[in-house]
């Protein structure tokens, strides 16, 4: 008899009590990385404290309850855990056979974005307004089902030992699904998804063992459709001017270079201890705009200073460092894939959003992984993180 999270259980093994099956050498609590896990969960508590401070005094925002944002932010986290459980629960093999599915339902849901279903909130066509103060993102679940869609076909023979290596057809087929969701978003236009799902990609390619052939081109690619997007007039006006803003901070600091001005004044006067929570100026002032979300940093470095925002630095480094490690020591192609996938997402998702604070990123919309406040953000690296436990607890055990 095989239990849903892949171990194999005897019907005649003797009944151990509940918490030494628990602790037992096997047990999935014994498996999991608790690095990962105690990391995100810290990065998601001090996100509550972050998004709370500044929020609470947005009656603009708020509706009037100071306490609204940091108890929706502490929701979207438990929702994020059930999804964490669910998805070790299923095990990444058995995810592995719905996938098709997965994909087209993403599929689905982001064209209804370009239906009236959807919704532009900060400047991006790309929401689906639920009702009740809650709407949903679905180009942050594509995230994952790119890197799903794609460990599928990338490791399907070499997992079945008909391969070493992925063939170009596969490759080709591969990348063709990627770019289908990506294109739809980029047509709403959400140019800083859009990026992830381009370096999710390519840190994908590398961790399969495609040709660099691939790899090259790919990067030829990016650097081509960067240029045809521009010249083809597909960017919006704002997301011009963010660039412009990033490449000259002095071109129009009242306007266009505002946000990363204001950013890197609350970050520059926290110091290496800052204010105090609750007690920074820029924040308590409403300086940074959206700074419960894409600007969340700045709170961290006005109000924790140097060591506060660097113990944000140093959990999502344990994160990548654990993950790293999961995607080296499993035996399949497909785990490593998948676990390389996020890795990209990951850090590259945490640079642009942490650079974009300290104006050596353009603005690109993109929320901290954990941190910032937003239910399809959270949702979805929660679910990222129970992958990532389920390839390290479906590994095979040493003696």
């Amino acid at each position: 008899m095989t239990a849903p999270h892949g171990f194999s259980v005897s019907r005649y093994a003797p009944e151990r009590g509940t918490l030494a099956r628990l602790t037992a050498r096997d047990s999935v609590l014994r498996r999991l990385d608790w690095p990962i896990l105690l990391s995100a969960l810290a990065l998601s508590g001090v996100g509550s404290l972050l998004v709370w401070s500044a929020t609470r005094g947005r009656t603009e925002l708020n509706q009037g309850d100071p306490y609204y944002f940091l108890f929706r932010h502490l929701l979207n986290t438990g929702i994020g855990l059930a999804l964490m459980i669910g998805t070790i629960w299923l095990g990444h093999r058995t995810l592995r056979g719905a996938v098709p599915i997965l994909y087209g339902l993403s599929i689905v849901l982001i064209l209804a974005v370009l239906t009236p279903l959807g919704a532009t909130i900060n400047g991006a066509h790309a929401w689906i307004v639920i009702g009740g103060g809650f709407s949903l993102q679905p180009s942050e679940f594509v995230k994952i089902t790119i890197i799903l869609i794609m460990a599928m076909l990338l490791a399907a023979k070499v997992d079945a030992g008909d391969q070493l290596h992925p063939d170009h057809r596969t490759v080709a087929k591969a990348l063709a699904l990627a770019a289908l969701p990506m294109g739809i978003v980029m047509l709403m236009p959400d140019l800083g998804s859009v990026m992830v799902m381009a370096v999710i990609v390519l840190g994908v390619l590398l961790a399969s063992g495609a040709s660099n052939r691939w790899v090259l081109g790919l990067i030829g690619a990016g650097v081509v459709g960067a240029f045809l997007v521009t010249a083809l007039g597909m960017l919006d006006e704002y997301q011009i001017n963010r660039f412009a803003a990033f490449a000259n901070p002095d071109l129009d600091p009242a306007g266009v270079g505002y946000n990363t001005n204001q950013a890197r004044i609350a970050i520059g006067s926290g110091g290496l201890l800052g204010a105090g929570l609750f007690k920074g100026s820029q924040t308590t002032g409403q300086f940074v705009p959206e700074q419960q979300t894409d600007f969340v940093f700045t709170v961290a470095g006005e109000e924790l200073g140097f060591v506060g925002a660097g113990l944000i630095l140093v959990l999502l480094g344990v994160i990548l460092w654990r993950s790293c490690r999961i995607a080296r020591e499993t035996t399949e192609l497909y785990g490593t894939i998948v676990a390389a996938g996020i890795i990209a997402w990951f850090a590259f998702q945490s640079f642009e959003n942490i650079g974009m604070t300290l104006g050596i990123m353009p603005v690109a919309g993109l929320p901290l992984p954990f941190v910032s406040y937003g239910g399809s953000s959270m949702f979805a690296v929660w679910v990222a993180i129970g992958l990532l436990q389920s390839i390290r607890v479906q590994r095979p055990m040493t003696a």
